[in-house]
């Protein structure tokens, strides 16, 4: 395949674009450059006016929550999990969860992201990883593992040692499915859902197999402070004594760090995903990204869930990173080339991706090609201020996946748009109803 005439930014150099053409062979590119010439019977995809990049990459979304969307707001973080989430979560049998993925990963795949981390819930795990095979995104996910108290329903309270022989056996059947597509992660929900036991446990899960570790971490003030109450300690600083910790490591959000825990971060190698979208819908705060960053600690960008978000957009987390830190830190806080870094390559880094996230020679063909025809990109300029800025899910005009065409002009391939859509509003109504929503 060659994707031609298009405004590249291989994001190989910092700030670098020009007009050009890729090649790609099999699920990997093969050429960067000016001019190539097709090659006979290689399919021409056309990127005249629009710009080429690499397909972004989110660090951390839940997308078996799909169903919430527009039945969770105006509650923070510990009230919408115990009121609204955990009851949802509870609810969903195999079909929801089934059309809640499907849901959510084409939303994921239509708004350019083309690499997610994700957290499924205890249950019916199994459903997700087949709706990110037949969609063909690149996903790395996990049920979550809970196996203590705040009121957490029956049915999401699993035992220790099951809830972990359970991940086991799906990593086992899932972890490098799909041509490699898919992997695992190893998912306990956060500190105040999982006994020590579990923590361990699941530490030792990840380590035996090499998969990720997957949690949450520091999103809010009070469920910061119940963890001190408990165990004496920041959050992180408790998550690290049990070894969650390190380049194998993802802690989503880390808003409400100890100052001795930014250099623990860094000096332990330990991922953080930040998710401004749904620190604000759930008044949580405002992870300090520019300190992240100038501590050496790895960062990359996630929309979290369609609950406390109400949107999958990478764009969002994007706009949102490169203007709410100027608040505290003056207007060249996060610049858009490194916006654009954080949903790309910094963020394949995080969740353990390697090739992922640049156009050149050898890297997996994982490419997104925007239109410039929204009346935001007018009328040209700086690339990246154009998309961080500009940009929004309905400039995606081609998305490619492992060498696989997954989107073309706006229109998914690889599942029946209406037939998504009709399975989650059946899925949604009858969850509202058997949870008295309607």
């Amino acid at each position: 395949m060659l994707i031609r005439g298009g405004t590249l930014l291989p994001l190989t150099e910092r700030a670098r674009f020009f007009a050009g053409d890729v090649r790609l062979a099999g699920n990997r590119i093969a050429e960067v450059g000016e001019q190539l010439s097709p090659r006979p019977g290689e399919v021409v995809l056309d990127a005249r006016d629009c710009y080429v990049l690499p397909g972004f990459v989110q660090t951390h979304v839940h997308v078996v929550q799909s169903l919430a969307r527009h039945r969770a707001d105006g509650l923070e973080l510990l009230d919408w999990l115990t009121r609204r989430i955990w009851p949802y979560e509870a609810a969903l049998e195999w079909d929801d969860v089934a059309a809640a993925a499907q849901l959510g990963v084409t939303e994921l795949l239509t708004g350019g992201t083309t690499s997610a981390l994700d957290m499924g819930t205890t249950h019916s795990q199994d459903a997700v990883f087949q709706a990110a095979q037949q969609l063909g995104i690149r996903f790395i996910s996990g049920k979550c593992h809970m196996d203590d108290g705040l009121g957490a329903p029956e049915r999401l309270r699993e035992e220790t040692g099951t809830s972990l022989a359970e991940a086991e056996a799906l990593g086992r059947r899932w972890h490098g499915a799909g041509g490699g597509r898919l992997r695992y992660a190893v998912a306990p929900r956060f500190a105040l859902s999982c006994t020590p036991a579990l923590l361990e446990g699941a530490v030792a899960l990840a380590r035996r197999h090499g998969w990720l570790l997957h949690t949450h971490a520091s999103e809010n003030h009070r469920e910061t402070e119940l963890v001190r109450q408990r165990t004496g300690t920041g959050n992180v600083s408790y998550l690290s004594r049990f070894g969650i910790r390190g380049h194998d490591t993802v802690l989503a959000h880390c808003i409400h760090l100890d100052a001795d825990e930014y250099p623990l971060l860094a000096a332990e190698g330990t991922g953080v995903a930040h998710c401004p979208g749904a620190n604000l819908k759930l008044a949580s705060g405002i992870a300090d990204l520019p300190r992240l960053l100038a501590a050496g600690i790895r960062v990359g960008l996630g929309a979290d869930g369609p609950p406390c978000n109400n949107r999958l957009s990478i764009f969002h987390e994007m706009a949102l990173a490169g203007t709410l830190h100027n608040l505290r830190h003056g207007a060249t806080a996060i610049d858009p080339w490194t916006v654009l870094e954080l949903a790309t390559w910094r963020a394949a880094q995080v969740i353990g991706l390697e090739q992922v996230g640049r156009l050149a020679p050898g890297w997996l063909a994982d490419i997104v090609v925007l239109g410039r025809d929204a009346w935001a990109m007018e009328p040209g300029g700086d690339p990246a201020a154009a998309i961080v800025f500009g940009g929004g899910p309905e400039a995606v005009r081609h998305v490619i996946v492992d060498g696989q065409v997954v989107v073309r002009e706006r229109v998914l391939l690889t599942g029946d748009a209406g037939d998504i859509r009709h399975r989650a509003r059946a899925s949604a109504q009858r969850v509202a109803a058997k949870l008295g929503w309607l």
